[in-house]
C-alpha cells in the first residue's frame, strides 16, 4: 500500500514522504491515527504543501533555536550537589538536574534528552554541557557544581 506521510514516523518517513508499506499496517495503524493518507494523483498536491509547511516550520525552528541559544550561553548556573571533603560528588549530576537547575536560574524550558554531558559529572568545579536545541543549533553552558 502507497501512503503519503502526513506526520514524522520513526524508522519510515518524515511528513510528505511517499512511502510503501504493508496492507494491514497502513489501513489498521497509519491511516486512523493520522499519520498517512492513500496515495493518489489527487494526495500528490497535498505532498507540496505539506512539504512547504515543513520547510517554513524548519525556517521558524532555527530562528527560534539560535535565540534559545543566546539565552541558555548567557546564563549563569549554579548547581547544588552533595560532596565529600576532598571535593568528589556522591553521584553524579545528570542531564535532568542540569535542566532544573537551568530553569531554576531563569532560563527556557529544555528537554533533558537534548542535554548532552560530555564527561560525567563527579566533582566540584565548573564544567561544560551542550544543550541540542535543532539539528545545527548547540549551545554551550557552563554549569558551576557547588557543595550544598
Amino acid at each position: 500500500m502507497k501512503l503519503i506521510l502526513t506526520q514524522e514516523v520513526a524508522n519510515l518517513g518524515a511528513p510528505g514522504d511517499v512511502v510503501e508499506v504493508k496492507d494491514g499496517y497502513g489501513r489498521n495503524y497509519l491511516i486512523p491515527q493520522g499519520f498517512g493518507l492513500r496515495w493518489t494523483r489527487g494526495a500528490e498536491k497535498q505532498i507540496d504543501t505539506i512539504r512547504r509547511a515543513r520547510a517554513a516550520r524548519a525556517v521558524k525552528e532555527l530562528e527560534q533555536a539560535k535565540s534559545l541559544k543566546t539565552s541558555i550561553e548567557g546564563l549563569k548556573v549554579k548547581l547544588a550537589a552533595r560532596a565529600g571533603g576532598t571535593g568528589r560528588l556522591f553521584g553524579a549530576v545528570t542531564p535532568s538536574d542540569v535542566v532544573e537547575a537551568i530553569g531554576a536560574n531563569g532560563g527556557p524550558v529544555v528537554d533533558k534528552r537534548a542535554v548532552h554531558i560530555v564527561e560525567p559529572i563527579r566533582t566540584l568545579g565548573r564544567h561544560e554541557v551542550r544543550v541540542r536545541l535543532n539539528g545545527d543549533v548547540e549551545a554551550k553552558l557552563n554549569v558551576d557544581v557547588v557543595s550544598g
